[in-house]
Parts: structure tokens; C-alpha cells; sequence
């Protein structure tokens, strides 16, 4: 069962990571690229604000965002701004996403997010932390998978298996970190594949942060994954 208010409390706990690490930058290096392609740190940060704020606009009824092109120009706009000012946005519209958390509601109703996704409320939080935890580690400062809280590491390898689950492109495929245990790819009553590996590196090649190098497969080779 998902627990909104715990899930709430983890996003404060991962926005005050993720500012504390950010703190100790400077303006130069809030310039300097992160880990995905074409963005640079700012552009990180302003992305992180922006979603908070969008992430007001779903809980209030509103369309998450204009339209993917005027998300795209936020992002632009705000990237190249000095690192006290982007402290201040991703401090202050997380203030302004907790505070509309905080609105008596009813969590069990479906909201809209991009692209005509749906979802209940009360998984918005979950979808919140990981913006946080995985844009923390795309920034490049010293935070890595490996970093990841275990809870959020289970639940998001688990969300993007289900994700995959029944795509036409990816084959019926076993994962496990040793511990655990998912499929995901097409239906089927055996799965072609088993990938195995650490925790960190099973939800790297998910989440689309690693290569899947130090991944074991069985079965075939390893699944080419669809863009997230």
C-alpha cells in the first residue's frame, strides 16, 4: 500500500540532501555539463523546479505543463541563472509542492501528468522522489546509485519493471539483485532472459543511467531497452 505522507517525508529528506550537495558548488560549475546528454547543471535544477511546480499544477487540477514545448523553454530560460538563485527556485517551489501535499484531499482519485499519463494521487510523492534521487545523481557531485536509499532503489526497480512489463519490444525477462525478483518484457509462461546483478547496476540499466556492463545475462543477450 502506498503511504503518501511517508513518501512526502522522504522527498524532504532527499531535497535537503540534494541542496546540501549543490550548496558546496559554484557558479562555474553550475555551468559545467551533467550526466545527460546536452544538459548542463543548470539545466538539472531548473528542470527539478519546474516539475515541482508542475507537480502543483496536477495536484490543483491544472495540466501539468502548457505543452511540452513551453517546459522545454522553462528549462532554457531558467539553466544559465547563478547558484544562489537556483537554490532558491528548487527550495522554494519544494516548499510550494509540499505545502500542496499538504491540502485535505483525496488521494485515492486519478490525476493526469505528461503526455496523458495517469495515476492516483497518492503515487505522486514516489513519482516526486524520483525525480530528486535520480536528477541528484545526474548532476555529478558526488552522489551515486549506490547512494540511493534501499526503499526507494526496491520500489523504483520494481515500478520500472512493471513499466516495461508487456512491451512488444522487450523479451520476457527475469530480474533479480539477489535478493529479489521481477519480470518485466512480453507476456510469457517462462521468461527468455535472466539478468542479474547489484541492486545499483539493475536499476542503472533500467532507469537508463548505465550501459548494463556489469549486469550477468542468461538466456540471450542483454534486453535493448526502450527510452523512458
Amino acid at each position: 500500500m502506498i503511504d503518501h505522507a511517508r513518501d512526502l517525508a522522504s522527498v524532504r529528506d532527499a531535497t535537503e540532501r540534494l541542496l546540501t550537495a549543490v550548496g558546496k558548488l559554484d557558479n562555474a560549475s553550475v555551468t559545467e555539463s551533467s550526466r545527460l546528454p546536452g544538459w548542463t547543471r543548470g539545466h538539472v535544477l531548473a528542470h527539478l523546479a519546474r516539475n515541482a511546480d508542475a507537480l502543483v499544477n496536477v495536484f490543483e487540477g491544472r495540466p501539468m505543463y502548457v505543452s511540452g514545448e513551453a517546459r522545454d523553454a522553462d528549462i532554457e530560460r531558467d539553466a544559465p541563472r547563478p547558484l544562489d538563485v537556483q537554490l532558491t527556485d528548487v527550495r522554494e517551489s519544494a516548499a510550494r509542492f509540499q505545502d500542496a501535499s499538504a491540502a485535505p484531499a483525496d488521494w485515492s482519485r486519478t490525476v493526469e501528468l505528461r503526455n496523458g499519463v495517469t495515476d492516483t494521487a497518492s503515487r505522486v510523492p514516489f513519482r516526486r522522489w524520483v525525480e530528486v534521487e535520480l536528477h541528484h545523481v545526474d548532476l555529478g557531485v558526488g552522489y551515486e546509485l549506490e547512494d540511493l536509499p534501499a526503499e526507494f532503489g526496491e520500489r523504483e526497480t520494481a515500478f520500472l519493471a512493471a513499466r516495461f512489463t508487456g512491451h512488444p519490444d522487450v523479451p520476457p525477462t527475469r530480474l533479480t539483485d539477489g535478493t529479489h525478483v521481477w519480470s518485466t518484457g512480453r507476456e510469457a509462461d517462462e521468461p527468455e532472459v535472466t539478468v542479474a546483478g547489484h541492486p545499483a547496476d539493475l536499476l542503472g540499466w533500467l532507469a537508463g543511467r548505465r550501459q548494463g556492463s556489469a549486469l550477468t545475462v542468461e538466456g540471450g543477450p542483454l534486453p535493448s531497452l526502450p527510452p523512458l
